[in-house]
């Protein structure tokens, strides 16, 4: 089961540049959302990184295709309501782009429109959703049943809860407080990888 760590937009630069210096030997994948932050900022994060030796391939920019661009990422995601998938495609066909769906029905757009992958959740209550009712973890299976590309699930997802989502047919968890948030981030993610290995081994 692969692990994405996505940040979570409440580190000072230097703090985020250490933790994800720390994670990468652990993680498949690095999103970088940090809306909050301008075009300018979030390249000289990006560059810093690649500097630091975080390897481009583990990168990726959420919804600015701009500066995953300028970085020379191949790896960008969009939010729902962020950039057209479609056209995203056919201008940057060279880009793996992964898509946030939210129903079955926008999981079977996003693999005929050519999203290299799927966010979906949230799947437990979580403090970035207040307020929001988590999807049934039912549904997961649902969409695994209708798509081929590789689903990952998001939202209030931790080192425990990664067998569960592993019974349903998810290929992926996206996991945010539970490295960032954490007092050590390269453990959590340490934790995190070897329940992501466990649960992939017990379903051969």
């Amino acid at each position: 089961m692969k692990l994405m760590a996505v940040t979570n937009g409440y580190q000072k630069i230097n703090e985020l540049i250490k933790s994800i210096i720390q994670i990468y030997p652990y993680v498949d994948s690095i999103q970088i959302r940090e809306k909050q932050r301008s075009a300018g900022e979030l390249h000289q994060l990006g560059k810093r990184l690649i500097d630091e030796g975080v390897p481009k391939e583990k990168l990726l920019m959420n919804d600015r295709m701009d500066v995953a661009l300028l970085l020379q990422l191949q790896q960008l995601h969009l939010p729902g309501n962020g950039l057209p998938l479609e056209q995203v495609k056919e201008t940057y066909p060279h880009l793996n782009a992964g898509i946030s769906v939210h129903s079955l029905e926008e999981a079977l757009r996003a693999e005929k429109q050519g999203a290299a992958y799927m966010l979906y959740g949230h799947c437990f209550p979580t403090n970035s959703k207040k307020g929001k009712e988590p999807i049934p973890l039912s549904s997961i299976r649902d969409i695994k049943r209708s798509v081929s590309i590789p689903l990952y699930v998001i939202g209030g997802i931790d080192e425990d809860r990664i067998e569960q989502v592993a019974s349903y047919g998810a290929d992926g968890a996206a996991v945010m407080s539970a490295i960032f948030a954490s007092s050590n981030p390269a453990d959590a993610a340490r934790r995190l990888k070897e329940r992501c290995a466990y649960v992939k081994n017990q379903s051969h």
